[in-house]
């Protein structure tokens, strides 16, 4: 959430701080005149935003922003937040009490993106100036938090999503491309729930080289910078191959806690307009779902000459009017639920629990069979001869009488044989 922003307002002696590694540096400047806030905000008619409220300003649409919380009384946010949490346990229930490390940005990022102006043409007017704002805060570089950094970003996804949340806005990165496994869950949350994820690439000016999480999700719509000449920032934005589109992240304008107006750059900066943006399709066309949302707004983006999709500018630049008003195909693409529940399926397989092996039904047992009753005692029976008797006694017997029979004939035949021939002499 690091951002570098500089101090400006109206009135005689204006002073303009300079945020420089924690230090300030005032200077003196001119005297500005009443709008000069709102001349400051190029954007809205660089991107088309201005064009865009001719359709739609976005209302109906809730967008949560997940940040340090949303300071009240702020003249440009009256009416603007509609409910809030804290998931830090340091801030207020409704979210609206700052919190954290450098505890400004999330009044920052709600102002830049549905600010509603202070009159008829003065103050900062967001991007999507009907649309509502989720203060959910949380509290980064404190001690003291009842959770970890990475359990409050998934709480307040959660709380988000059942509290009716139609954007997701994460200003925020864990200057990592992984996450915890409880984002898996809590993001596929909000995918399942029809929610689009809105995330900073962050910046590096500020340290991160390459985009983190929770920009490298798959399903998340991931925002890089660009400054005033519509070219690649060098120092307010990282670059990576998860980029989707690209937007200004520097000279941006916003309130701080307690009123006053700051120029900040970064990609936290260029995240909430494109939120706005997508706050502005679902209100056009609420019929559409998130990855629908997603589709126009990355079909219509200008590749301004730039060769894309690229690590730098993803699809191109935002455009707000085309966005809301121009004849986009259908996507073909998968849903962010089926990304993200593929990623899964590809990278966490080492972390699955192994899948225990299947229940098998219960046989009844069968009982033994009772042993055949005894047969009934016949004496007659004990002398007459069975089968086996007769095969293996009763006739070899017979058959060695009938042959000793045999023999015992022939015997006594050869006697009186020899006896007469005896006689004849």
């Amino acid at each position: 959430m690091t951002t570098s922003w500089r101090r400006i307002g109206t009135g005689v002696g204006l002073c303009l701080a300079l945020a420089l590694g924690g230090a300030s540096v005032v200077i003196d400047a001119p005297p500005a005149h009443a709008d000069q806030v709102r001349d400051l905000e190029y954007w809205l008619a660089d991107y088309g935003f201005t064009q865009a409220w001719a359709t739609t300003r976005g209302a109906g649409v809730k967008v949560a922003v997940i940040d340090t919380g949303v300071a009240p009384n702020i003249t440009e946010l009256a009416g603007v937040v509609v409910g809030g949490t804290d998931v830090s346990g340091l801030g207020s229930a409704n979210g609206q009490t700052p919190v954290g490390d450098r505890s400004e940005h999330g009044t920052l990022v709600s102002t830049l993106m549905a600010g509603r102006g202070t009159g008829e043409g003065t103050g900062i007017i967001g991007v999507a100036p009907a649309a509502s704002i989720l203060a959910v805060s949380v509290a980064f570089g404190t001690n003291g938090a009842t959770l970890s950094n990475d359990d409050q970003i998934a709480a307040g996804i959660r709380w988000a999503v059942d509290n009716g949340a139609d954007v997701i806005n994460m200003s925020l990165t864990r200057n990592t491309l992984d996450w915890p496994t409880s984002w898996d869950d809590a993001f596929l949350y909000a995918f399942e729930h029809d929610v689009v994820v809105v995330a900073a690439a962050g910046n590096r000016g500020s340290g991160t080289t390459e985009v983190g999480a929770p920009a490298t999700i798959p399903g998340v719509l991931t925002v890089g910078g660009v400054d005033r000449n519509k070219t690649a920032s060098f120092d307010a934005s990282s670059q990576g191959i998860t980029i989707s589109v690209a937007a200004p992240s520097e000279q941006l304008v916003g309130v701080v806690p307690g009123g006053g107006y700051v120029q900040w750059d970064g990609t936290s900066a260029a995240a909430p307009i494109v939120s706005g943006l997508v706050a502005l399709v679902r209100s056009a066309y609420p019929r559409l779902d998130a990855a629908e949302v997603m589709n126009r707004v990355i079909a219509t983006a200008n590749p301004n000459g730039h060769e894309v999709p690229s690590p730098i500018y993803g699809n191109g630049l935002i455009d707000a009017a085309a966005a809301v008003t121009a004849s986009v195909p259908a996507s073909t693409s998968p849903t962010p639920t089926q990304l993200l529940q593929e990623w899964i399926r590809v990278h966490r397989r080492a972390d699955t629990a192994p899948t225990p092996a299947p229940e098998t039904t219960a046989v009844a047992p069968v009982p033994p069979k009772k042993d055949p009753a005894l047969p009934a005692h016949n004496l007659a029976a004990a002398w007459l001869p069975g089968p086996l008797s007769l095969t293996y006694v009763t006739v070899p017997l017979l058959v060695l009488v009938g042959f000793g029979i045999l023999v015992t004939l022939f015997g006594v035949g050869a006697t009186r044989h020899f006896k007469r021939l005896r006689s004849k002499r």
